[in-house]
């Protein structure tokens, strides 16, 4: 008999280390495997407590993959029905993963994550959607929990990078580090081949929507850039002071060098570190993460 809120306890506090000069906090080391387990336990949590997951329930959320994978992990081990809406083009390790965790998973149009979104709002009916683009308790988690043990491992901070995909992480993880370091640069991390931030001068600027003729091309750091911007970003974009633009060639590039170097992680990894390496020039005590496991990636011959 398995303890299921054992497995659930090991989530968080994860390795601190430093690459190349780079504080890393290593993400993957959660129990699914990504950054989103700690989301994932936090907002089912907080629906049980508030009476908006109940038993019988199906829990319901669209995704590129990491965040079902935790979904998938949490509900199977709380006893809730999963179904997950993602795009077509994912890695097919993810959607492997979440059938083995029980999770039904329906597939929508190819690298269209708003219709994976959309198509979760026909669920009805004993249904509890996360909503992890716009629900306000993806970015207290990060945080109340991943800031806090961040704060605890560096004594000084000087930038903080991090990949925006629901930009949960960068919201949540930058709060915590303002209120310790007023000055910290939060930077986000995004694809050359979906500037969406970039474009729309985003960074300290009011956003005014998408440049007219703008298309966010198709590009392969799954898990960010996912071809609009999300509330959560939309709600607090006065806190990001850049935005660095990585592609897709030179984030897997980095990810090869990774590792050679003992750390097998993903796209989205080697597209943070690299900007990391980039604001090194610049900052003496830089942090980003690394989000998941690279395993996870080996079909798409990411790596040599």
């Amino acid at each position: 008999m398995v303890e299921k809120m054992s497995l659930l306890n090991t989530i968080g506090n994860t390795p601190l280390v430093k690459v190349n000069g780079v504080w890393v906090k290593l993400e993957y080391s959660n129990p699914s495997g990504s950054i989103k387990d700690r989301m994932a336990r936090y907002i089912i949590e907080k629906a049980e407590k508030t009476g908006k997951l109940k038993k019988g329930y199906h829990v319901v959320e669209a995704t590129t993959g990491n965040t079902g994978i935790s979904f998938a992990m949490v509900c199977a081990l709380k006893g809730y029905k999963c179904v997950i809406v993602m795009p077509k083009g994912m890695s097919h390790e993810r959607k492997q993963i979440m059938q083995a965790f029980g999770a039904r998973v329906i597939e929508t149009h190819e690298n269209c994550v708003k219709c994976a979104v959309q198509k979760t709002l026909s669920f009805k009916k004993k249904a509890f959607l996360p909503r992890q683009f716009e629900n306000p308790w993806n970015p207290i988690e990060h945080e109340k929990h991943l800031g806090t043990e961040i704060l605890q491992g560096v004594k000084k901070i000087d930038a903080f990078i991090a990949g925006v995909g629901t930009g949960g992480t960068l919201v949540g993880v930058g709060k915590a580090i303002r209120k310790k370091f007023p000055s910290a640069q939060l930077i986000a991390v995004e694809p050359s081949e979906c500037p969406l931030l970039s474009e729309n001068k985003y960074a300290k600027h009011v956003l005014h929507g998408l440049h007219k003729g703008f298309t966010c091309k198709k590009h392969g750091i799954e898990g960010i850039g996912d071809g609009f911007i999300p509330k959560i970003i939309e709600q607090n974009r006065d806190l990001i002071d850049d935005v660095i633009t990585i592609k897709t060639k030179d984030a897997i590039r980095v990810c090869n060098f990774l590792a050679k170097k003992g750390f097998l992680v993903g796209p989205s990894s080697g597209a943070n570190f690299l900007g990391a390496l980039k604001l090194k020039k610049k900052f003496s005590n830089v942090v980003t993460l690394f989000p998941d496991r690279g395993s996870r990636y080996l079909s798409e011959k990411i790596f040599d």
